[in-house]
């Protein structure tokens, strides 16, 4: 699918990041586009950036991709708003973090975290897959992440539903595209695996698990930011939960800004994979280092060796993305 121009997109996350970017650049290739977020502020800011043309169409839809019943009424209303009964293109890029742990587990966070990365792919694939099929040309992209074929953050921190759900997201895709060329052929499947984006995913955190985000941190959210910085060597004990607060903010603002690859970029990346019908898109030159290094030794993945082989190549250096709001 080498032009964007007519076709109509479906894009789950438009309210932010690469969710945002997609429908953006999909809209100035002359795309019709649906999206979907939880949030309707975020995808009111979207489409004022994104500026639809005179007859093209954009269409924002109140969504929770965990919830099956939800995507089926997404689905419904792109076919009503967009009088038709096909679509050329599904995003399914809606992703969240949190439920690090498994031991000391927290389930209510870890299945929302492992429902939104896992379940919003399923879900969007079986609410919309019928409507690529009915197309002349058709394409599916499911975004997983580098923490789909290495399940780490480094030794030392906790990574579990997020990876579990990226894990899944990538072997799905990959076996989804034999299943197309078996039983819709003119339909294609691509994974995504993003390293470290410029988006606001850790200021959405919060948010999305109904905790408010990182001003009205709960006190367990508030004790467990003080171990975090504690951990690191920041003398935090004078401190008042409001400097908390604003620390773990402008630390969300500077990882956003300061991160290798912007959302923008991003986008640029998975658009340009689709064109050339690429079925694997790395994005950023993290990913394609971290790639690299876990094909040549991957019985040392989840090493300090690894970890030092990684920063040593200039990623993942999360110290360095935190520390202000301005990039290299």
């Amino acid at each position: 699918m080498k032009d964007f121009n007519a076709k109509i997109a479906v894009v789950t996350g438009g309210g932010t990041g690469m969710g945002r970017e997609l429908v953006c650049q999909l809209i100035a290739d002359g795309a019709h586009v649906a999206m979907c977020d939880l949030f309707a502020d975020n995808m009111a800011e979207t489409a004022g950036i994104a500026s639809p043309q005179a007859g093209q169409r954009l269409t924002s839809h109140l969504c929770d991709v965990a919830d099956e019943a939800q995507m089926n009424r997404f689905r419904d209303e792109v076919m009503a708003q967009h009088d038709t009964d096909h679509i050329h293109l599904l995003f399914n890029n809606a992703g969240i973090t949190g439920g690090g742990a498994f031991v000391d587990i927290d389930r209510k966070e870890w299945e929302r975290t492992f429902g939104v990365c896992w379940y919003g792919v399923y879900y969007g694939c079986l609410a919309f897959l019928p409507l690529l099929t009915a197309s002349d040309e058709g394409h599916v992209i499911n975004t997983s992440s580098v923490n789909g074929f290495w399940a780490s953050l480094g030794p030392g921190v906790s990574h579990t539903a997020y990876c579990a759900a990226k894990f899944a997201v990538k072997g799905f895709t990959e076996s989804l595209m034999e299943d197309l060329r078996l039983n819709a052929p003119h339909v294609k499947a691509s994974v995504v695996m993003p390293g470290i984006i410029g988006t606001s995913i850790t200021m959405n955190r919060s948010r999305v698990h109904g905790k408010g985000g990182p001003l009205n941190m709960t006190d367990d959210e508030i004790l467990a930011a003080r171990e975090r910085f504690e951990a690191r060597g920041v003398a935090v004990s004078n401190m008042t939960d409001e400097h908390i607060r604003e620390m773990v903010l402008q630390q969300a603002i500077a990882f956003q800004a300061n991160a290798p690859t912007s959302a923008g970029q991003a986008a640029n990346i998975i658009l340009d994979g689709v064109r050339n019908d690429k079925w694997r898109i790395l994005v950023g030159n993290d990913a394609h280092a971290i790639d690299e290094l876990v094909r040549a030794a991957p019985e040392d993945a989840y090493t300090e060796t690894f970890m030092d082989r990684i920063r040593d190549g200039g990623h993942l250096d999360f110290e360095r993305m935190s520390r202000g709001p301005t990039r290299d």
